[in-house]
């Protein structure tokens, strides 16, 4: 009824304006009391219109405004009734103007005193019922006891390094404005400084004074509970404890808190977060303006957006620190830089270690110093003398499932510092997973749990897995770590056997038998290059994975590969400079059980002398290989040597061409073939491989065409031909590829028109292109409706020079 009444109000203004323009036309002499009358409505329209809001809401009884609404009706008649006044009438003339007069008076004194004395009743009603409402708010927190303090942030440790850039990066994320929560994770491996930096960041001044007394640190650790957490925050905020029935409970009185103490920004601080912990910071996210939570945990979580990762210290902050905990700079010392300097690359940049070891060393004789120094210049690991760095390290090792350990040792069958091809993680642990595509997930989830680190030296632009160009790093205290935990089962029971020969020096257990027994299924051997390749008699028969690191340039494979009936995959990668020729390669004839080889710098005389053929044998990499040797000998069949094969990968080798005898390996899925800069042309046999899925020809930079019996590979779902530059034309029957869905030609500059027949390619979904050549197939989107054009973006990245 309210809104209904002040619309009345509304319009009987409304009415008495409209007579009052409409008379002051034509009474003359009434024109001036009217203007000013008319002046006075205008002046009072925008607070009439809000009196029915104000009214609606306190619930005016009608008596308020009916008297004015009277008013207003009679005013309205009044204004008609001065324009029938005539001019000689004086005495109504006068009557008239006195009563517009005093209804000009009236409206004033109305709108300027009772409505204004009626405004400010309201406030004051309104204030009433608004703390009435905050006393009733205040039943839910309890009442403040006194400032305790509890999870006030500690204070960072009187000398740190190396965080004043990750301090300011973060800073840019913390100081800026924020509309509702916002959650940033700092992570690395276990004593790396990720609480460190925490402490330092809620000690800055910036920080500090964006959040003042709203800052707040948490240690969640491995078994957090919920009521205890926010039973902390209430006494840290000098609340009365409450007891809680449940967690549900405690959160919903924790956000009840943190809205009260939440009219300033706030920071929560969470540290030391662990998967399983990982639901309750979900606890945390209230809908609060300007409400900030960092996260701190030694495995990334994505989930809130990408990680800060902390990397290990570079040697010139690890020196600053170890010389620091070591008391180096206090007293006058004769230890040698280069000592000093041995220690600390021992630490593998870990702030944890060089804490530990300096503080361990820190007033000791020079002896001592010595003595370490030697030891880990020898192959000793850091863990081998310290319990602590080593109890946190396995301690984030334990928390990691059964199957992402063995993958984490597997890091270990490969030289220190040196990066590992995911390919070749990939062809072992495909061994379980049979899928290439989980292999390489676990690689991401060592990345995510801070196990590793991976290197793309070139992006793909492609729907399609390419993980050739993906390389695998480990700081070298977990590789210690993954070593450490091999070696630690005895011999003849272990499941990896890491065997590493420094010239010919065998390992002791090796020499001490004619015969030796190993029940390893992963065997790692490394040599150098003074190794002679005078080999001891191994009973290797349950080895299901062999991995050669060799720096020679001849080298001739062991015998005992001859025992391995279950050798399932075989990666041999030289790490000298000059390609080392193979010999004895004939033995892979006797490992009927072989799935996947790998060869990586190596020269290949020949591919088989028995032509016994590799049945099982389903991929074969070439990397940086001498292969051309291995396929002159015309006598020899490819496709009678690998029947079955159905990937072969050969990247940056001297193939000057392909194989006619690949043509014939009919079971071939995938080929793939990158930046073998003297490879001119493809065999027009190729349209044989009738099961070709995939075919990658990427920076063949020589080749100028594809055979035109490309065309017969119906089974052809992805083609690659980015960064061939000498390509010019395309098959002028390409539209017959009628299972095409993905076509990369980026990097195809010369590549100046299209066959008509693409537009026969109806199945085709993606083509990724440089900017340059897109308009080349603009005009195909209205032809093939689910086409979709990708530019690629330029990779200026220089990963491939590290």
């Amino acid at each position: 009824m309210a809104m209904v009444r002040e619309a009345v109000v509304r319009n009987s203004v409304g009415e008495l304006l409209s007579a009052v323009l409409e008379t002051k036309e034509r009474a003359v002499k009434f024109r001036s009391t009217l203007e000013h009358l008319g002046g006075t409505l205008k002046a009072i329209e925008p607070l009439v219109n809000q009196i029915d809001v104000t009214n609606q809401l306190m619930d005016r009884p009608a008596e308020e405004t009916q008297k004015m609404i009277d008013r207003m009706k009679s005013g309205t008649k009044l204004v008609l009734k001065c324009n029938k006044v005539k001019w000689w009438n004086c005495c109504y003339k006068v009557y008239y103007q006195e009563e517009l007069e005093a209804l000009d008076e009236e409206i004033n004194r109305f709108f300027n005193l009772d409505m204004q004395a009626r405004i400010a009743r309201s406030s004051l009603e309104t204030l009433v019922q608004v703390n009435e409402i905050h006393s009733e708010i205040r039943n839910f927190v309890p009442k403040k006891i006194g400032l305790r303090g509890v999870c006030s942030p500690p204070e960072p440790p009187a000398f740190t390094v190396g965080l004043e850039v990750p301090l300011m990066e973060l800073k840019l994320k913390f100081l800026r404005e924020q509309l509702s929560v916002s959650v940033l994770t700092i992570t690395g491996i276990g004593g790396s400084g990720k609480s460190t930096l925490a402490k330092v960041l809620c000690s800055d001044q910036e920080v500090k004074g964006k959040f003042k007394q709203n800052i707040v640190f948490i240690t969640f650790g491995k078994t957090p509970k919920m009521s205890s957490i926010a039973q902390r925050l209430f006494e840290h905020n000098g609340y009365a404890v409450p007891e809680f029935q449940n967690d549900e409970d405690a959160v919903f009185q924790l956000e009840r808190l943190l809205k009260e103490i939440g009219r300033s920004p706030v920071l929560v601080v969470l540290d030391d977060v662990w998967p399983e912990s990982l639901s309750l910071v979900d606890n945390f996210l209230f809908p609060i303006p300007n409400y900030t939570i960092l996260v701190t945990s030694r495995f990334a979580m994505s989930r809130f957006g990408p990680p800060y990762v902390l990397k290990p210290l570079n040697e010139a902050d690890a020196i600053d620190l170890f010389r620091h905990e070591s008391s180096l700079d206090q007293t006058t010392s004769n230890v040698p830089d280069d000592v000093v300097k041995q220690i600390v690359r021992g630490c593998g940049g870990s702030p944890l270690a060089l804490v530990v070891s300096g503080r361990s060393l820190s007033h000791q004789p020079l002896l001592v110093w010595h003595s370490t120094a030697k030891k880990l210049s020898t192959g000793h690991s850091i863990l081998d003398s310290s319990n602590d760095v080593l109890h946190i390290l396995q301690n984030t090792l334990n928390a990691l499932d059964s199957k992402v350990i063995e993958c984490f040792r597997n890091l270990s069958l490969f030289p220190e510092d040196h990066r590992i091809p995911a390919a070749a993680l990939v062809d072992m642990w495909a061994l379980h997973d049979e899928d290439d595509v989980s292999a390489m997930e676990k690689i991401y989830e060592l990345v995510n749990l801070n196990m590793a680190d991976i290197v793309v030296t070139r992006n793909v632009e492609s729907g399609t897995v390419d993980y050739n160009y993906h390389f695998v790093t480990q700081n070298g205290l977990l590789r210690d770590l993954a070593i450490l935990q091999t070696s630690q089962e005895p011999t003849e029971k272990m499941n990896r056997l890491i065997i590493d020969i420094s010239g010919n020096n065998l390992p002791s257990w090796w020499t001490t038998q004619n015969e030796h027994h190993i029940a390893a299924r992963i065997l790692s051997i490394s040599t150098d290059e003074e190794f002679a390749s005078e080999w001891c008699n191994l009973q290797p028969t349950e080895v299901e994975v062999l991995v050669l690191n060799i720096r020679q340039k001849k080298f001739t494979l062991p015998m005992f590969m001859k025992k391995m009936n279950k050798l399932k995959v075989l990666i041999i990668t030289n790490y000298d400079f000059f390609h080392a020729d193979l010999e004895n390669f004939e033995l892979l004839d006797c490992l009927p059980s072989l799935k996947r080889i790998r060869l990586e710098r190596v020269s290949i005389p020949f591919l088989s002398k028995t032509r016994v053929p590799l049945k099982n044998l389903q991929k074969f990499s070439f990397s940086m290989c001498n292969v051309n040797e291995a396929f002159k000998n015309r006598s020899v069949q490819i496709s009678d040597v690998l029947p079955n094969l159905e990937e072969i990968n050969i990247d940056y080798c001297d193939m000057v061409e392909l194989p006619t005898g690949f043509s014939n390996v009919v079971f071939l899925k995938n080929l793939n073939i990158r930046n073998c800069h003297e490879l001119s042309a493809l065999p027009d046999e190729i349209g044989n491989l009738v099961n070709l899925e995939s075919l990658r020809l990427t920076s063949c930079t020589s080749l100028v065409e594809l055979p035109d019996s490309i065309t017969s590979l119906q089974k052809l779902e992805f083609l690659d031909i980015s960064d061939c530059t000498s390509l010019s034309k395309l098959p002028e029957n390409m539209g017959e590829l009628s299972n095409l869905k993905e076509l990369n030609c980026r990097g195809c500059l010369g590549l100046s028109e299209l066959p008509y027949s693409i537009t026969d390619l109806e199945g085709l979904l993606v083509v990724v292109c440089d900017e340059e050549t897109a308009m080349l197939w603009d005009p195909l989107r209205t032809i093939l409706p689910n086409l979709r054009i990708r530019v690629a973006q330029v990779d200026f990245n220089l990963n491939w020079l590290l």
